[in-house]
């Protein structure tokens, strides 16, 4: 069984979705109201959030933590915008979008 460095794991999907979501370390951490360098520290190797600390960048997010872990969920903020967006369509129209997805994944 391979072993999963599940620190460094968080750091990069840390970052992943913040670059992601257009939004600096800096712009980001204060808006967490945390000091300015405080995602940088998460990301460079020098600490971790808390766990309140982590359900706050989950909240940024607008994602849950469940998704946050999700290794299959790339971009899990598109992923929640889409279901919203989908939620206002007809049954029609959604079975058309289903038919779309299908054909892009190859399923």
């Amino acid at each position: 069984m391979e072993y999963l460095d599940y620190t460094e794991w968080f750091r990069t999907r840390l970052s992943q979705l913040r670059m992601d979501a257009g939004v600096s370390a800096r712009d980001m951490s204060l808006s967490l109201g945390q000091s300015e360098s405080y995602i940088n520290k998460i990301e460079n190797r020098r600490t971790l959030p808390s766990m309140t600390g982590f359900f706050y960048i989950c909240d940024y997010f607008h994602i849950t933590p469940q998704e946050f872990f999700n290794p299959d969920a790339q971009t899990p903020q598109k992923t929640n915008e889409l279901l919203h967006e989908l939620e206002k369509l007809t049954p029609q129209q959604t079975e058309h979008i289903l038919l779309l997805v299908r054909d892009l994944t190859g399923e």
